[in-house]
């Protein structure tokens, strides 16, 4: 699934080794391809402003990222807002990939996966992203209201209108998004080529049901929080000071994620990765990388620096023993519960 990578983990990496050839991979069984890395656009408009945005998005179309994954409700719809006027241009050259279905606001039709809600979002998402069509609309959850075969149908008729290319979903249990794929096909409908999860290190629920599912219907996962929010970037200490701007400083909620276990498997992540000559981030990259059910790993960035340093990851290729050891010191991480996991209330 992809070309092989020119850097090979278990000597540390040389100033002269650092060349990045960028991979590709279908999107599940899909014909299309999409970038190894991919860019999540959660903080456009809130932690990063319009400009810096921009900068993000020419450096990621410059070095071949061509995944950009947003949604209808990001910074209040913000983030496809300035993905649309960064994107003047250039939408050629890239997968645009937009979500419905969570709250959009107090309305009872303003949420769900109902075909008059996700009729109603997508077109406004055309709007805000500026374009005629999106390459893959994403379910955002599922939605136990509406009944599965009207969400399906609706995904259809966006798939032979033109507006839509391809269809995908996110937060799914394994049994729901199984019993979509058995409508599809008795149908005839276009499938789900992908589901976007919770997936990392810190969090490898997804192991238990969901991935040996999505191997054999052939579903590529898209990881989000790839780096549990930062806690495997190694930003966060048992001393309990949290870096200035980061979540923990940010969102108080999300402290219940800093754990005495993600601390330490933050620490262990540490050292391997200090012993191998790359940073957390990228060892905890390249190891989603190394999943097959993988299709693309979307990483947010609040400057380019940050995309700049997790493209390394796509320029790893760790053996068996790394592999052996990285599953070990996360394996208490595949059981419990999922470290984030979107539902409508």
């Amino acid at each position: 699934m992809g070309s092989e990578a020119i850097i090979y983990i278990g000597n540390p990496i040389s100033s002269e080794q650092e060349l990045i050839i960028l991979q590709f991979r279908r999107l599940g069984n899909s014909g299309l391809k999409v970038s190894v890395l991919g860019l999540g656009t959660n903080s456009f408009g809130k932690r990063a402003d319009a400009e810096a945005s921009k900068e993000i998005i020419d450096f990621a179309i410059d070095k071949g990222i061509n995944f950009i994954d947003t949604a209808n409700i990001y910074a209040g719809t913000q983030s496809e807002k300035i993905i649309g006027q960064a994107l003047e241009g250039k939408r050629h050259h890239v997968v645009l990939a937009t979500k419905a279905g969570l709250m959009k606001g107090a309305g009872v039709n303003e949420r769900g996966s109902s075909r008059y809600h996700l009729m109603s979002e997508l077109e406004d998402s055309l709007k805000r992203l500026r374009t005629d069509y999106i390459d893959l609309y994403q379910i955002h959850t599922f939605d136990p209201e509406t009944p599965l075969e009207e969400t399906l149908r609706t995904l259809e008729d966006m798939v032979r209108s033109g507006k839509v290319r391809y269809i995908g979903a996110s937060n799914y249990l394994a049994w729901e998004l199984m019993k979509a794929m058995g409508i599809s096909d008795r149908l005839g409908l276009n499938r789900f080529v992908s589901t976007q999860v919770s997936y990392s290190l810190a969090d490898r629920t997804p192991e238990k049901e969901l991935v040996p599912m999505c191997l054999d219907q052939g579903i590529g996962i898209i990881p989000y929080f790839p780096l549990a929010g930062g806690i495997l970037s190694g930003k966060y200490s048992s001393d309990e000071r949290a870096p200035e701007g980061s979540r923990a400083q940010t969102d108080p909620n999300f402290k219940r994620f800093l754990t005495d276990q993600t601390i330490e498997l933050s620490e262990q992540l540490g050292k391997l990765s200090s012993e191998l000559g790359c940073t957390p981030s990228v060892l905890s990259l390249s190891w989603l990388m190394h999943q097959p059910v993988v299709s693309t790993v979307i990483v947010g960035a609040t400057k380019v620096g940050q995309l700049e340093e997790n493209l390394k990851s796509t320029a790893l290729k760790i053996d068996s023993d790394v592999l052996s050891e990285l599953d070990a010191i996360s394996q208490d991480f595949r059981n419990g519960d999922p470290f984030a996991f979107y539902r409508l209330p």
